[in-house]
């Protein structure tokens, strides 16, 4: 006895479906397992590419640091002798500017003033109580009038209130270079410049 008209017509919609319904789990889970790896596969370069970032910033920081401690080498070399070029340059601006005041003092006071030098004992005085020190490691050789000199051993350059003076030379020296101090006798003017014969 076959099932009346209206019964098979819904067991066949019904086979139909879960057919349908069959065909499309396999296809989700297809979809489902191709999206999953490739999101993964997508972070993971991300962090790589940070962390490299990262490597070639430190590289660069110590190449800078090296340049820069290259750098301050040649540049101490360049220096005139470094520490020794720089002292002895600054100890005869020094003298000089010692004795452009007391130039300026015998002018202001309408007296002479005396710069006096003592190359044995690396000191210096000056009018208005000034004195100073040279420092050991510096020769010094001094060169003006024999007449004015306080005692033996001792230089000085003695200036006048028309600004004239004396004159002299107060040389300082290290391993081969050297300083002038010249002190006009005519004018007084005080003039530094580097030596152009070794001592």
């Amino acid at each position: 006895m076959s099932a009346p008209p209206a019964i098979a017509a819904a067991h066949d919609a019904c086979a139909g479906a879960r057919r349908r319904d069959g065909r499309r789990a396999p296809l989700a889970s297809q979809i489902a397992s191709v999206r999953s790896p490739s999101f993964a596969r997508r972070r993971v370069p991300g962090s790589r590419g940070r962390s490299a970032a990262r490597g070639v910033s430190l590289l660069e920081v110590l190449l800078v640091v090296a340049l820069i401690a290259a750098t301050s080498v040649l540049a101490a070399a360049a220096l005139g002798g470094g520490f020794a070029g720089l002292q002895l340059r600054s100890s005869a601006k020094d003298i000089a500017a010692q004795l452009r005041f007391t130039r300026t003092h015998a002018i202001a006071t309408g007296e002479p003033q005396r710069f006096v030098i003592d190359p044995g004992a690396h000191r210096w005085t000056a009018p208005s109580g000034r004195n100073g020190e040279i420092p050991e490691a510096l020769g010094i050789r001094f060169f003006g009038a024999r007449q004015v000199q306080p005692s033996r051993g001792e230089g000085a350059i003695v200036f006048f209130p028309d600004g004239a003076s004396t004159g002299g030379r107060v040389q300082l020296h290290r391993d081969g270079a050297g300083w002038n101090v010249d002190v006009a006798w005519l004018t007084g003017r005080v003039k530094l410049q580097r030596a152009q014969d070794r001592p």
